[in-house]
């Protein structure tokens, strides 16, 4: 799996994701939840990119970033490797 990624000069985008105007119940669920809803949001986000390259070069661990799940993202690191 590639993901093109654009990382901005700062971290301003995310104040205007959508995930900032929704709050983080839905990013970071109780675990066993589900993560669709975050997905769908994620989906529709023009900053989903910068997103999941600030979780991956973080290594953020919890949560959904960028679209994909703590699995998801654990899953392309090691594909990238």
């Amino acid at each position: 799996m590639h993901i093109d990624t654009i990382t901005p000069a700062d971290d301003t985008w995310q104040a205007q994701a959508l995930c900032a105007q929704t709050g983080p119940d839905f990013f970071f669920p109780e675990p066993g939840s589900s993560v669709r809803e975050a997905k769908r949001i994620c989906a529709m986000c023009e900053l989903r990119p910068a997103c999941l390259e600030y979780a991956l070069a973080h290594d953020e661990r919890f949560g959904v970033w960028g679209g994909l799940s703590e699995k998801e993202r654990l899953a392309l690191r090691r594909t990238a490797s």
